[in-house]
């Protein structure tokens, strides 16, 4: 059964405020996931010690990588992944809208990797939402419009992660939930799994959305003493299936 995993990695470095790469990466290992959508990892950045996150990760997990910078100062660069040991092809990635005047305020992307699970071609579509709503709806809109998910190829099956810092009373959460299902309301899932902040959980702002040929079999958020430091989140992992006589074939 294929697995899936969003994790906002915060710079790799963990609420005890050490950087470790290799901490995040075992983090990951544990749940063995099948893809997996980072968001908040520095690629040459002298705050972290110049390190790709992005390659050492997928190295560690054996597995390919698409980065997207959704931030870049020269050669410095900050954004989001999709690592995966399935056969796979980089779709699309490019910045999302954003708005100007608001001091510490971070550029945002998203990346649209198309993943083969078992013989189905998945769209898996990863991003990180501003911390503004305003900006967040301009956001949400963006990722419901002809880029991302209205785009004709972006096909059931569809999978939509990331860390949206919004809950599921926003608006911009609404706004795609009117696309896609929430994966945490389907009969799978008892209960609803928060995973901010990592240490004592009680927001929900990482998310999944999935379209009609997504069932989930489960949802959890791994609470080890390793993933209470590593980040300021929690990772979420979501087992799934594909309803292959509703899926889109390949091509």
């Amino acid at each position: 059964m294929p697995r899936i995993m969003t994790y906002n990695v915060h710079r790799c470095v963990g609420v005890d405020r050490k950087l470790d790469v290799e901490r995040i990466a075992a983090v990951i290992a544990d749940s063995e996931p099948d893809i997996v959508c980072l968001q908040e990892l520095d690629v040459g950045r002298a705050r972290t010690q110049g390190v790709d996150q992005a390659h050492a990760i997928a190295k560690r997990l054996e597995m390919t990588f698409h980065f997207h910078p959704a931030m870049r100062v020269e050669e410095e660069l900050y954004g989001d992944a999709v690592l995966t040991h399935l056969p796979e092809r980089l779709v699309h990635a490019a910045s999302l809208p954003g708005i100007t005047g608001v001091p510490g305020n971070e550029p945002r992307g998203a990346l649209w990797v198309e993943v083969d699970v078992g013989g189905l071609q998945l769209q898996v579509l990863n991003t990180h939402l501003g911390l503004v709503p305003r900006e967040q709806r301009l956001q949400a809109a963006a990722l419901v419009g002809r880029e991302w998910l209205g785009h004709p190829d972006c096909r059931d099956p569809v999978m939509l992660v990331g860390d949206f810092n919004a809950t599921s009373v926003t608006r911009p959460y609404a706004r795609v939930a009117s696309r896609l299902r929430d994966a945490q309301k389907t009969p799978a899932v008892p209960r609803t799994v928060p995973t901010f902040p990592s240490g004592f959980p009680v927001l929900r702002i990482d998310h999944c959305f999935i379209s009609p040929s997504v069932r989930i079999t489960g949802v959890q958020a791994p609470f080890s003493p390793l993933a209470r430091m590593a980040s300021d989140h929690l990772p979420l992992v979501i087992d799934f299936e594909l309803d292959q006589s509703g899926a889109a074939s390949p091509g």
